[in-house]
């Protein structure tokens, strides 16, 4: 063939060779859109196209099997992925503020963006927001009252002071008003508790973190019923928040290891905060599976036995500056934002997930100067203890 002979017309049709036998790892469907046939023209006419997969903002396998997973983890009919956890978060909230119910009473102690979401965004599109304190059932139940109200929101465990709301309780009241619960358990993770097991309508999470579980993917997603899932799905998709093939197929990898990363992260984490209790640099510790924890009762209602999470938070001596110096001097723990990866990392709350929040407002949130928050990852639990003693130790003026 001369150089001057065009390639087969076949080069373009690649797609057509698939593998006879079925694979133990799910393909990546790395294509932008999907041939049509009477089959997919049925479902874009009756269904909105959400059920067979012809082009990838609607709707794509690898993204597909990664949110089943999540919907089995949490006990969810059903599950849909999105670009981000904000994004899922937003999708859902504008999804489900619609009509005469256009307010929304959430936390005040949320992850510092999910604020902005709530404070600064939300009331621009004319959407009422108010906001109580997490724990305080009284505040919930006379905010939920005071006006006709759509969806109440908070994080299960909340970001970063690890309060840990009473989900039942909340649901209850919130069912009683005629509104939805939405929980971001981001934190908390299905390792730990099931939100839709004890009365919350919808789950977020950013699947950034536990979920994925390596620090090299961004995704979010929505659990739900079938029904209300397919709505929030509705909206991503003209939204146009949806999550890349190969970002999903990431996801779904981490989900072959939820549990046991979860099982070795959780039982470091019970160990560090154990040690943090008794170091005499450190003034307050804050960690579900400890017998002192604020909201023992609580806890021992919402989560699985013996299952405190991954996340630690703890207060310094010393305040802000003092928490910096430990951190620049952790060698294991690596001082970064986000969470849940194999790896431990550390940040403090004042300049990074909460920067934009003043002193009074950090205070209200219970955000003590000289917090850290920890993430426990798969490492050998003495040697991480021992490199948080070591910065701890080293920080401390002769």
């Amino acid at each position: 063939m001369s150089a001057s002979t065009p390639p087969s017309g076949r080069a373009a049709k690649a797609a057509d060779y698939v593998a006879r036998t079925r694979p133990v790892v799910p393909p990546i469907y790395q294509s932008a859109t999907f041939y049509l046939d009477d089959i997919a023209y049925k479902d874009i006419q009756e269904g909105g196209g959400l059920t067979e997969h012809w082009y990838s903002r609607f709707a794509n396998p690898t993204v597909d099997a990664a949110a089943a997973e999540i919907a089995e983890l949490e006990g969810a009919e059903a599950a849909m992925m999105t670009s981000s956890g904000m994004a899922a978060i937003a999708t859902t909230l504008l999804t489900l503020l619609q009509g005469d119910r256009r307010r929304v009473v959430a936390a005040r102690q949320v992850y510092g963006d999910t604020r902005d979401l709530l404070v600064r965004d939300l009331p621009a599109l004319g959407i009422a927001v108010t906001m109580v304190d997490a724990v305080d059932l009284d505040a919930w139940a006379a905010a939920i009252a005071e006006a006709p109200t759509a969806v109440v929101y908070a994080e299960a465990l909340s970001n970063p002071q690890l309060d840990l709301t009473d989900l039942a309780a909340i649901a209850e009241l919130a069912h009683a008003a005629g509104a939805k619960l939405v929980v971001d358990s981001t934190f908390a993770t299905p390792y730990t508790v099931n939100p839709l097991a004890v009365g919350a309508d919808v789950v977020v999470h950013s699947a950034t973190k536990f979920l994925s579980g390596h620090s090299d993917v961004i995704a979010g997603v929505v659990v739900s019923d079938r029904e209300t899932t397919t709505e929030i799905q509705r909206r991503m998709i003209t939204f146009g928040g949806c999550l890349d093939p190969h970002a999903a197929y990431l996801v779904w990898r981490g989900l072959q290891t939820f549990d046991v990363r979860l099982a070795r992260a959780s039982e470091t984490a019970l160990a560090l905060a154990k040690r943090l209790e008794q170091h005499p640099e450190v003034t307050s510790v804050r960690y579900p599976g400890l017998p002192g924890y604020a909201w023992r009762e609580t806890a021992e209602k919402l989560m699985r036995p013996g299952r405190g999470g991954a996340m630690v938070a703890f207060t310094v001596r010393g305040g802000n500056p003092r928490a910096l110096a430990v951190m620049r001097r952790l060698t294991i723990a690596s001082e970064a934002t986000s969470l849940g990866g194999v790896e431990t990392l550390v940040s403090a709350p004042f300049n990074s997930s909460h920067f934009s929040l003043s002193e009074e407002e950090l205070a209200a949130n219970r955000i003590e100067p000289g917090m850290l928050r920890f993430s426990c990852g798969v490492e050998d639990a003495e040697t991480l203890i021992t490199d948080v003693e070591r910065a701890l130790d080293g920080t401390v003026e002769p």
